[in-house]
């Protein structure tokens, strides 16, 4: 078994840890602080196809596996989590119109959004549908027939990443019964006529991205909209959690890296008893575990693309299981580094406390790292070959 990267993988890996040097690391900071969506810098990494990492090949995307993928996300939360995390949610939108759209829908919505002059945003969550999307109550309901029907969309979503400032809404509504066979999914216009937004809100962390509820009334939306077909919408959502979810771990990872590094440099400057930090044994194991965390996140969700890009069955497990102890790792080591700056890790100068504050979400996000658990045991139970870890 081969765990070196190949070539396209490095060159790949090289240019987006150049872009995340050059463009997101020296801003990082300041975005934060003043709660600014850099669009303009976001619409850049379109150049580089990093708007369409995994999105089909034929309208513009890259068509990458998602282990590539990961790892220019990685890269990219390296230089900036809430960035490279909102760039991974575009992506996970692009690649799902291109997944399942028809070539109309395709031709016109995905170009725009290869380039990042469209941004989008994804709708799945609502106030009372969060863990439980299945029960999600935003309407769909279908008006006349052929080329001129349309739906009229009616609902709120929550916690939507971008909205406001995105141009492209993939949206999860309710156009039959009750349960997960009665929702679908619609490519919806932002601009729409009915659309409105709330606050932005004020988070812990993602600072640099907007966060606001989406609120539907009466939105007309072409009836050639739809991806796929009435019913399939809640299947589209649970494949693209899949790898909503290794982007997510693998951006926590990306930040956890960057944390890692920060404290291995300091505990070099900083002495104290006549000597740097660094030479304490219990400074030096501190890091041995936090190097060893990292790592291990990072093999795991590498694991776990593998496991998507192969289609196999146990793919959603391992996804599962990959998210989980990504996102807690990771958040371990930035507090660990955090603690190792003493009080100055604590102020807003260093970049610690920020990565403290981004890397809270992440054990949140594409499902709670409690539902991960249940999504794992439920798939021990139903198939024993897992125990084998084969």
């Amino acid at each position: 078994m081969d765990f070196s990267l190949n070539e396209d993988q490095l060159a790949y890996q090289q240019a987006a840890r150049q872009f995340a040097l050059n463009e997101l690391k020296p801003h990082a900071a300041e975005w934060d602080r003043q709660g600014h969506f850099p669009v303009d810098v976001i619409k850049r990494t379109g150049e580089l196809g990093f708007l369409g990492l995994y999105t089909n090949p034929d309208f513009g995307g890259l068509g990458l596996p998602r282990l590539d993928s990961a790892i220019v996300f990685e890269e990219l939360a390296w230089g900036d989590t809430s960035v490279a995390a909102y760039i991974s949610i575009h992506n996970m939108v692009s690649w799902m119109i291109g997944e399942f759209g028809s070539a109309d829908v395709c031709e016109r919505f995905l170009p725009k959004m290869m380039t990042g002059e469209w941004l989008s945003s994804y709708c799945l969550t609502e106030p009372n549908a969060g863990s439980d999307a299945a029960s999600l109550t935003t309407k769909a309901v279908k008006h006349g027939e052929g080329e001129d029907s349309y739906y009229l969309l009616n609902g709120e979503k929550a916690f939507i990443s971008g909205a406001g400032a995105t141009d492209v809404l993939v949206v999860m509504a309710r156009t039959g019964g009750p349960g997960p066979k009665g929702v679908s999914a619609i490519v919806v216009d932002a601009h729409s006529e009915g659309i409105s937004f709330g606050k932005d809100e004020i988070k812990m962390g993602w600072k640099a991205q907007p966060t606001r509820s989406i609120h539907f009334k009466d939105v007309k939306v072409p009836a050639a909209n739809l991806l796929g077909e009435e019913g399939h919408g809640f299947r589209f959502a649970m494949k693209g959690l899949n790898g909503g979810r290794i982007n997510i771990g693998i951006c926590a990872v990306g930040t956890a890296q960057a944390a890692l590094e920060t404290a291995s440099n300091y505990v070099q400057e900083r002495r104290q008893f006549g000597q740097p930090i660094g030479e304490l044994q219990s400074v030096q194991f501190k890091l041995a575990d936090m190097l060893t965390q990292t790592i291990a996140a990072r093999q795991m969700l590498y694991l776990a693309a593998n496991k998507v890009d192969k289609g196999d069955a146990q793919a959603t497990a391992y996804c599962a299981m990959a998210k989980r102890i990504s996102t807690d790792l990771s958040f371990e080591v930035a507090n660990q580094a955090l603690q190792l700056h003493g009080g100055y890790g604590y102020l807003n100068e260093y970049p610690l406390e920020r990565h403290v504050r981004d890397l809270r979400v992440h054990q949140i996000l594409e499902g709670t790292n409690e539902i991960m658990r249940v999504i794992v045991s439920k798939a021990m139970a139903q198939d024993d070959a897992l125990l084998s870890l084969r």
